[in-house]
């Protein structure tokens, strides 16, 4: 049920499928002089996540562990995987640092703010604040390198996807947007989108679903900024109101 590709250049994905919920799990793993992980998975994963890693490196090497907002999938993990390298550091947005992980049993995280930067190495992650893309305290981040927007829950692909694709899987991440309610804001969203059209990006990975390749973003960007898909009073196909 867990498999890991490497993806980009000393980039990898650990991707978790069980059949059981309609997406899978990522998380994404750089190698580099500064090691760092981004997204943990949910606090159950950790081993099966650890073991993955530990075919590509030793976790207890890594430095830094990216958090793009504060949410079981991304951080479950996070206080075992702290616990297992003590030179690591939490890395989340600046509100995220101060509406959720504050006073958390766990070490100050790094808190960032848009456009600041973290060198790797060779790497080089830039984050981009992106309030209200699924949750208030959302962050994206940008390897520079070698041009990768990890964009977390936006571009979502339900299903068992592989690490790549060019399939254009943009209904099915509508229709999934509207049937759960995750995503507050159409106008956050596309407001967003403005943004990533001036970056040089050469693939999008976001965490549950494939690798994207720019060339074949063009639907799931039409979609987002044509077609409604922001919470209507409906979470996981139950009508709240």
């Amino acid at each position: 049920m867990f498999r890991i590709d490497e993806i980009q250049k000393d980039i990898f994905r650990i991707n978790y499928f069980d059949g059981k919920r309609p997406v899978g799990y990522s998380q994404f793993l750089i190698r580099d002089a500064m090691p760092a992980l981004i997204h943990t998975g949910i606090y159950p994963l950790y081993e099966g996540v650890r073991d993955e890693i530990r075919k590509v490196l030793d976790p207890a090497t890594l430095r830094y562990i990216v958090i793009p907002h504060f949410e079981a999938d991304e951080c479950g993990g996070m206080d075992r995987f702290l616990a297992e390298a003590p030179g690591s550091k939490l890395v989340c947005s600046e509100l995220c640092s101060k509406i959720n992980l504050y006073g958390w049993n766990a070490p100050a995280p790094l808190g960032m703010w848009n456009d600041d930067v973290l060198e790797l190495g060779r790497h080089r992650l830039r984050f981009l604040m992106t309030p209200h893309v699924h949750h208030w305290d959302s962050m994206m981040v940008f390897e520079e390198t070698e041009g990768v927007l990890f964009p977390a829950d936006l571009f979502i692909q339900p299903g068992d996807q592989p690490p790549t694709t060019t399939e254009d899987l943009s209904g099915a991440m509508i229709q999934l947007y509207r049937t759960i309610g995750i995503m507050p804001s159409e106008d956050a969203v596309r407001r967003v989108l403005d943004r990533l059209d001036r970056m040089p990006i050469s693939h999008v990975d976001p965490m549950h679903g494939a690798s994207i390749p720019a060339a074949a973003l063009k639907p799931y960007v039409h979609a987002l900024r044509e077609q409604p898909f922001a919470y209507t009073g409906s979470l996981f196909g139950k009508e709240v109101s």
